[in-house]
């Protein structure tokens, strides 16, 4: 029975812990001479290369993707598919008995044109 108080206890304990840390950690001064800056460093290096006149190969990545060939593939995959209709919904067992004419501003629009007699298009003269 007591081992599920301590578990919680621990976990109390072990949540202060970290909370400690973290409020350390972003209550710490900066200390502008321990900051290296690698994008400032590689930049450098790459300006010092270009000026002695040595060649600068671009270093390819891992997940380079052409977003033109890409495109075109897209396009090209889009243009081959069937264009495909809207699949109507299935109504559920039983739902038909349940569903009971709602009339709307299209149907009074409708009913309202139908009542009317068609107004002539001519000019009556007098």
């Amino acid at each position: 029975m007591g081992t599920g108080t301590n578990k919680a206890a621990w976990t109390l304990a072990a949540n202060e812990h970290v909370k400690a840390l973290v409020a350390q950690s972003e209550t710490s001064t900066f200390e502008p001479e321990k900051f290296e800056d690698h994008y400032e460093a590689a930049l450098t290096e790459l300006i010092d290369q270009k000026r002695s006149g040595k060649p600068i190969a671009a270093k390819a990545g891992e997940n380079v993707v052409d977003l033109m060939d890409a495109l075109k593939r897209s396009i090209a995959n889009d243009r081959r598919a069937e264009p495909k209709g809207k699949k109507p919904r299935k109504a559920a067992a039983g739902q038909k008995e349940m569903l009971l004419p709602i009339s709307g501003k299209r149907a009074a629009k409708a009913e309202a044109k139908k009542d009317k007699p068609a107004a002539s298009r001519a000019r009556k003269r007098t």
